[in-house]
């Protein structure tokens, strides 16, 4: 059985894809998971998504975020990515 993690995405993804929702509770065990499943009600999200988007994960931040495994109740926001200098 999958864990289910909270999704915050930005909004302006939300507003082209989600119909301005940015919440979600999807199931996964890794970020491609919960992506596939938000791919699923929101198709062509899971592209937007790897446009320039970094995951935090509790807290920690990943640049290359696709296998980064998630917790049962995992907090997960995709944001803007910081630009390398």
């Amino acid at each position: 059985s999958s864990s289910m993690a909270d999704v915050v995405i930005p909004i302006e993804v939300a507003k082209s894809f989600c119909e301005g929702k940015t919440d979600h509770t999807v199931g996964g065990d890794n970020i491609r998971d919960l992506v596939k499943e938000l791919c699923k009600l929101y198709p062509g999200i899971d592209v937007r998504l790897n446009q320039g988007l970094a995951v935090a994960i509790d807290g920690e931040i990943f640049q290359d975020w696709l296998l980064e495994e998630v917790g049962p109740s995992s907090q997960v926001n995709f944001i803007p990515a910081i630009e390398g200098g």
